[in-house]
């Protein structure tokens, strides 16, 4: 039983306990009164009525004209003249009680009252006795009226007693239910904080709530900085900040096996020439800020990813790889301006190779198209040669206007979803992978292929909810199937989508809680924002939500503690031959503590081989996908 309701309990139990306490202390106290006074009377009146009868004639007929006439005023029940033997002489007695008070109450009260008792002498002998009882049917209207007076005041205190206990619990219940609320999302690990209420006892229950849940998120806060720390050692140039050949290398062929919108894009090298003569010219610290300056101004080419795609290849080679970024020429004239700012301009020298990269590409075709690139850019007069390269390929459509019909004419057609298995340890399915496909000049191309086309046309949020019905509809044939949706920024920034995606998925309450939507992990701050209120809106529903492509670099799990995630879905990049990788073992461990503590699951992604899996699996996590993974039999 709740608090609430034993409070209720407690009021209403108290009203009834004070209304039948002064109800029967005021009607025992009155019936005691009233038997006292009455008694009181019977003697006084058979004392006064014996005492006439006493100096008359002992005359029967004189003394029963007496006795009638007293007994006729109707202040008498019951008048008895007795002989000195008992025998009755005259006797007078009233009918029994006609009046308004209900049989019940007369038999509740039951008046005990002993009659007036006196004897009648003639000179000096005791002629007889006279018995006398008062009538008393004043007392059962009078006690009768009380109670009804007593039991509407009670019926008007009490409603108002009620009202104003519903105010005192309503003010108590406001912040319990917040407190309620705070701890359920604590069990949850959404550890949120809350306004202390006014009630002492309350406040301090929330006072220390809100410090266990700021200690946690500070805590989350400490171990995802020491995590990130860890991950910059190991993957990082300590003097740049950018990757490490390896890492950087390791990222890139991830990016290139994705599937998705990230298989899209242009990469650049900037080779720094002559590093060591610039060593020698600049002094050392002037060549270490300037190898940082170019780090930095490379960093803002890449307005799409959480953490730009730099690698230190060698002392001197920089490349860059900018996903979603088509426009060539475009991009070509940001990194000369950016180039262009580093000083001194005189001194420094460097070639630059810029090519495109598509899904298909292989890592080894496109290195060695940067390098035959670079390699003309060296040989090329002045200090910032950039020779672009663009590799033969066969658009689907020539134009925009053709790509925005082929666009729209493919979204009223429908998407087709993938279906791909995420597996735990025990080979159950979590849930299944469903990638968007759209039919593109007659054949179905992957979203790396038209996800930078529907950005550009911000048709983005279109796809997602046409991938949404899709997914309903496949549920509605097989609805103990859960399904895993990619959503995009754009779409849960969008608040009619957000709005239509609400009203659409409550018409299929049922089936909405077997969708589980995947948000990337380039979540800027505006995007949490739109993501914290994606979340809220469909929360009641039971919709799972997870964050994919989740790279070492992401450290933002300390502000979503509130967000109620379910999983987070590492990225390839992490998990590529990750059985012979110390480091990455390390990151991955670090990042799968983390999450656990959070109530979150992890997932890999991009799994390739039977060791990848077994490692993973011995490293506690908790769902694997990916090429190596099947749907078991």
């Amino acid at each position: 039983m709740s608090l609430i309701k034993q409070l209720w309990l407690a009021i209403i139990g108290l009203l009834l306990l004070s209304f039948v306490g002064s109800l029967v202390i005021s009607i025992t106290t009155s019936r005691a009164y009233i038997e006292q006074e009455i008694s009181i009377k019977n003697e006084d009146n058979a004392t006064a009525l014996a005492l006439s009868m006493t100096q008359l004639d002992k005359d029967l007929v004189i003394l029963e004209l007496l006795i009638s006439a007293q007994f006729d005023t109707g202040y008498y029940q019951q008048i008895v003249l007795r002989d000195t033997d008992g025998s009755v002489l005259v006797e007078r007695v009233a009918s029994e009680y006609q009046g308004h008070v209900p049989g019940w109450f007369r038999h509740l009260i039951d008046f005990d009252i002993p009659p007036g008792t006196a004897t009648i002498q003639e000179g000096w002998q005791q002629f007889g006795t006279l018995t006398l009882q008062s009538q008393y049917s004043f007392a059962y209207r009078a006690l009768w009226r009380s109670f009804m007076e007593l039991t509407a005041w009670f019926i008007a205190a009490g409603i108002a007693s009620l009202a104003l206990a519903a105010v005192i619990v309503s003010t108590i219940k406001r912040p319990l239910n917040r407190v309620v609320e705070q701890a359920r999302n604590i069990s949850a690990r959404r550890f949120t904080t809350i306004k202390e209420p006014r009630t002492r006892e309350l406040r301090e229950v929330a006072r220390a709530m809100n410090v266990l849940s700021h200690n946690v998120r500070q805590m989350l806060t400490h171990e995802s900085q020491k995590l990130d720390e860890l991950r910059r050692d190991l993957q990082h140039d300590a003097l740049t900040g950018a990757l490490n050949r390896g890492a950087f290398m390791t990222r890139l062929a991830a990016l290139l096996d994705s599937d998705d919108a990230r298989a899209t894009g242009l990469m650049a090298i900037v080779r720094v020439e002559d590093l060591v003569g610039l060593n020698d010219r600049l002094g050392h610290d002037a060549t270490d800020n300037l190898l940082k300056g170019l780090v930095e101004q490379l960093t803002t080419l890449d307005t799409t990813s959480e953490e730009t795609l730099i690698g230190r290849l060698n002392g001197s080679d920089f490349m860059l790889v900018v996903p979603l970024e088509t426009d060539i020429e475009a991009f070509s004239a940001r990194l000369k301006h950016a180039l262009a700012t580093l000083t001194p301009a005189s001194e420094l020298r460097l070639p630059t190779a810029i090519t495109s990269y598509a899904p298909g590409d292989e890592r080894s075709d496109l290195m060695a198209t940067l390098d035959t690139a670079l390699a003309e850019a060296e040989s090329a007069q002045g200090s910032l040669p950039v020779v672009v390269r663009e590799r033969e390929r066969q658009p689907l459509f020539a134009t925009h206007a053709a790509w925005r019909t082929a666009l729209d004419t493919a979204l009223l057609q429908g998407p087709e979803l993938g279906r791909f298995p995420v597996l735990n340890a025990q080979q159950h399915v979590l849930h299944y992978e469903s990638p968007a496909r759209l039919q593109l000049a007659e054949q179905w191309q992957s979203a790396g292929v038209f996800i930078p086309w529907l950005a550009r046309f911000n048709l983005e949020p279109s796809l997602d909810m046409a991938v949404i019905k899709q997914a309903l509809e496949q549920l509605r044939q097989n609805p103990e199937q859960w399904l895993g949706i990619n959503l995009s920024i754009a779409a849960i920034s969008d608040a009619r989508f957000v709005t239509g995606l609400r009203t659409l998925l409550e018409k299929n309450a049922t089936l909405a809680s077997r969708l589980c939507f995947e948000i990337p992990a380039t979540l800027d701050s505006r995007a949490l924002a739109s993501m914290r209120g994606f979340c809220a809106a469909l929360r009641h529903l039971d919709c799972q939500f997870g964050i994919e492509h989740v790279g070492a670099e992401f450290n933002k799990l300390a502000e979503l503690h509130d967000v109620g995630l379910t999983y987070l879905k590492v990225d390839a990049s992490l998990v590529r031959d990750i059985h012979a990788s110390a480091e990455q073992q390390s990151i991955l461990r670090g990042l799968t503590t983390l999450c656990h503590s959070l109530g979150l699951l992890v997932i890999a992604e991009g799994v390739k081989s039977e060791e990848e899996l077994a490692q993973l699996f011995r490293m506690g996590i908790d769902g694997v996908t990916g090429p190596a993974i099947r749907t078991p039999n």
